[in-house]
């Protein structure tokens, strides 16, 4: 299992706290650190879709041009975004053997998953 994500980012640390609590093992894999690739973001892309892979509620999103706010409207427009500025990806990714488990850290999911 593989955890995706900034490892100050609030959210990141709920995850690997509720993934260390229970015991589950993971790799955690550093965006500024350890990079994004296209083929890693198409993937995600195709399973969950852009409109849940796009993070608009932090600020690198608010500091847009609306222009470019506007102009996001498929994944290949969010994937252009999200590989010059990965900070607007959603955090942190969860996946296993290539398949996301969830976007975002919700803890009511994370039971479900981990049931």
């Amino acid at each position: 299992m593989k955890l995706y994500g900034i490892p100050n980012c609030g959210t990141v640390k709920k995850a690997r706290t509720f993934l260390e609590a229970h015991g589950i093992a993971y790799d955690f894999h550093d965006f500024k650190k350890n990079g994004v690739t296209e083929a890693m973001l198409s993937n995600w892309l195709q399973q969950v879709g852009w409109q849940k892979l796009l993070k608009k509620t932090g600020p690198t999103w608010g500091q847009l041009p609306d222009a470019v706010k506007a102009s996001i409207k498929d994944d290949a427009s969010a994937l252009a975004l999200m590989l010059e500025k990965p900070n607007v990806i959603k955090r942190p990714v969860l996946e296993q053997n290539g398949k996301v488990l969830a976007a975002g850290f919700v803890e009511a999911d994370y039971e479900r998953l981990f049931k």
